[in-house]
């Protein structure tokens, strides 16, 4: 009789390890390089603000922005600012230098680049405009030459430094679209504004008057067909929590990021063309 050999028991069965589920890869925004074109000063209270607002945008809404302070008088001698996603014309006018700033508009005007221009800003918006667009080259600014001929910069009968004023917004404009209402209480910390003498040159080559306070007289400018041009006579940066930047603000990185998103698209088509 032949013996069966021994079974051997098998050996028992290690469970497998659980699946960990991988999170989905949320994009990461790439970081918009912002020129803040203005002279950097402790006195000027919206010079304080400005980082931190952008910082917030960076914390709370994702919107990656990396400022860079230009004095104005280092505009001309570095070139266009082309190499920028965003460019800022912060309030502190008289400015350093006029030709800096109008530089700086100018180069964000011709080459598509996202622009807000608040106080100053806007009136120097005006200035460059009116001399390279409009043929007005004697266009002054009375508070750099107050005995100029034909000022298109003046003060305003009713100075506006520390007032609060309600603001109307055109329908269907780019601060509609930004603000998303269409009036707006705001406040100011200025004593210059636009001419109505010259309202009708401006309009007439294309200028875009989007904002107006309750007499009429110019609060917010626009320039139609560019991907992001605003002004505005008040200052957004003093007028919300450094939490909650304004919608101004908001929407002015949302463009300069959204201008670093396609350099950078445009930048990888054309290695992988290349290579």
């Amino acid at each position: 009789m032949t013996s069966s050999a021994p079974v051997t028991p098998a050996a028992p069965v290690t469970p497998a390890a659980p699946v960990t589920p991988v999170a989905p890869v949320t994009p990461v925004a790439p970081v918009a390089r912002v020129a803040l074109v203005g002279d950097r000063s402790a006195e000027v209270a919206a010079h304080g603000r400005i980082p931190d607002l952008l910082d917030a945008l960076r914390r709370r809404d994702g919107l990656p922005v990396d400022a860079y302070w230009i004095p104005t008088d280092e505009v001309a001698a570095m070139g266009p600012l082309d190499g920028f996603d965003g460019i800022w014309l912060v309030p502190g006018s008289p400015y350093a230098s006029e030709a800096g700033a109008l530089a700086a508009v100018r180069t964000a005007r011709e080459r598509g680049i996202p622009f807000l221009g608040t106080c100053g800003g806007l009136q120097h918006v005006v200035l460059e405009f009116a001399r390279s667009v409009c043929g007005f080259v004697d266009a002054a600014h009375a508070e750099v030459d107050p005995d100029a001929p034909h000022p298109l910069i003046v003060p305003i009968a009713c100075a506006l430094n520390g007032h609060e004023g309600a603001v109307r917004i055109t329908r269907d404009s780019l601060a509609e679209r930004v603000i998303g209402a269409d009036r707006t209480v705001e406040r100011y910390y200025c004593s210059y504004g636009i001419n109505p003498d010259h309202i009708g040159l401006l309009l007439a080559h294309g200028l875009r008057f989007s904002g107006v306070d309750e007499s009429g007289d110019v609060r917010v400018l626009e320039l139609p067909g560019h991907p992001f041009f605003l002004a505005t006579l008040f200052q957004p940066e003093l007028g919300s929590e450094v939490s909650r930047p304004h919608p101004v603000i908001r929407g002015f990185a949302e463009a300069a990021v959204a201008t670093a998103a396609a350099r950078r698209a445009s930048a990888r088509v054309t290695r992988r063309t290349l290579g």
